[in-house]
């Protein structure tokens, strides 16, 4: 009878933590956005030393015009990889697990990450038009790192603990502008990998 107790008990959980959280993300999505993002700033390195730039000079650097806007490119080629890896994984496993997309959970969780990372796409125009480069890299990485610490209460916990990771390595990499690169690598690229892989192994 407790046996039986129990199970209901877990079952009761495990519904209303579906009807509540955005359980569908796959830690698929997070290895091959931090793939997209390493494999990108690797090349945004190349690029920026085949132009004859220091990526680790914190002073003021002139940028042609050609150059920011394939930057620009490559950063919206970034993204864009990293949507379809994270839609196409997500719909896998929501498949795989017979999970419902479009749910009030999943709308909260959109909603959440949206409002911190349109504030944050925002500032970095800003920046952009005027030509404030070196603090677009930290920028990115806090306002993402608060975008996923607002947006974990509609998913899976651990999610937050990399929002930390982003806004900690933002926050360092305001007082080291010259290895903006270098962080952005490490939050967008390493930590997304870990993170994955982490997550893969713990929910499959």
């Amino acid at each position: 009878m407790n046996q039986k107790h129990q199970e209901d008990l877990s079952h009761i959980r495990s519904m209303m933590e579906r009807s509540s959280r955005f359980i569908s993300l796959s830690g698929l999505s997070g290895v091959f956005a931090g793939l997209s993002a390493l494999i990108g700033g690797l090349y945004v390195y190349q690029l920026l030393k085949a132009n004859g730039l220091d990526t680790f000079d914190d002073g003021d650097r002139l940028y042609s015009f050609n150059l920011v806007s394939e930057l620009i490119v490559i950063g919206l080629a970034i993204l864009m990889s990293a949507l379809t890896f994270g839609v196409f994984f997500t719909l896998r496993k929501s498949k795989k697990h017979n999970l419902p997309i479009w749910t009030t959970a999943s709308k909260n969780l959109l909603f959440n990450l949206a409002v911190p990372l349109l504030a944050g796409g925002i500032f970095c125009l800003a920046l952009l038009y005027h030509e404030i480069y070196v603090l677009i890299a930290p920028t990115t990485l806090i306002f993402y790192g608060l975008a996923l610490v607002n947006a974990e209460k509609y998913t899976f916990s651990d999610v937050k603990y990399l929002g930390f990771c982003e806004l900690v390595l933002g926050f360092v990499s305001l007082f080291y502008l010259g290895y903006g690169l270098i962080f952005w690598i490490l939050g967008f690229g390493i930590l997304h990998i870990i993170y994955g892989l982490v997550m893969f192994r713990k929910y499959k």
